[in-house]
């Protein structure tokens, strides 16, 4: 390396060493819509986040979520998930980025959000957090404009996603061969239509699970699978537990 290039490094750093707590960086996706930004230490409790992230929550100042970690703001299914995603980013030290999370609503309308995480170091290299920026389908729409058939096609999904949508249905639908959708997808999701479409089916699937009386049986037919014995196996698959051992940890989780 140039001693000019090794100075500039150096210069940079002391600059970003002099920046004041007072004026966190991280602001400038307060003015940014519908991007929510923060900042995880090595034991996954929070040490910052944006207002976008805050409002979340219902918190007014970032005091307040300070120090939490995502078993205390959301959903357990959700935090296992979110824990797993942070695990793997401290544990590589390399991004994941277009991380599709999906939500449901009370009506059972799926939303989406979409993650990019990226690994904290110090300034010997070392990784001590992760940091990530969230934002809504609806957020991204405009980021999305060079693929505006994509927003024809998830509007499709959100649908028909119940009856098991394939991506040959989807192209016809939306007036796509299959290998330009699968090329949209990818470049805006990181994720295949087929593998977008089975994460929301089973996402819906896990919160049907959790119902009260809910049987195995009646919510894969709810959900578009053939067989029990299929959906099982893709249950299993997505989330690491059979139908059954999910419910049963669940409901052991709520005693």
């Amino acid at each position: 390396m140039s001693q000019a290039r090794e100075r500039t490094i150096a210069k940079r750093a002391q600059f970003l060493r002099s920046i004041g707590t007072e004026t966190p960086f991280y602001q400038v996706f307060d003015y940014l819509p519908e991007i929510a930004f923060f900042a995880k230490d090595a034991a996954f409790n929070l040490i910052c986040a944006s207002q976008r992230f805050l409002e979340r929550f219902g918190f007014r100042d970032e005091t307040e979520v300070i120090g939490k970690n995502d078993f205390e703001l959301f959903p357990k299914r959700l935090a296992e998930n979110f824990r797993r995603d942070d695990e793997e980013v401290m544990r590589r030290g390399e991004p994941k980025l277009n991380i599709v999370e999906l939500f449901f609503n009370d009506q059972g309308i799926p939303d989406w959000f979409i993650t990019n995480k990226l690994p904290l170091r110090n300034e010997a290299g070392k990784v001590i957090g992760v940091m990530g920026t969230v934002h809504s389908y609806e957020g991204r729409r405009e980021m999305l404009h060079p693929y505006a058939q994509l927003d024809r096609a998830i509007a499709y999904i959100r649908e028909n996603f119940r009856s098991g949508v394939s991506v040959k249905e989807l192209s016809y639908a939306i007036r796509v061969s299959p290998r330009q959708l699968h090329r949209k997808f990818m470049a805006a999701f990181g994720s295949s239509p087929k593998t977008f479409i089975m994460k929301m089916r089973i996402q819906a699937a896990c919160e049907a699970l959790q119902r009260e009386n809910a049987e195995i049986q009646d919510v894969a037919q709810a959900y578009g699978f053939c067989t029990q014995s299929a959906f099982t196996h893709l249950f299993q698959k997505y989330v690491g537990l059979t139908p059954r051992k999910y419910q049963q940890k669940f409901q052991l989780n709520q005693s």
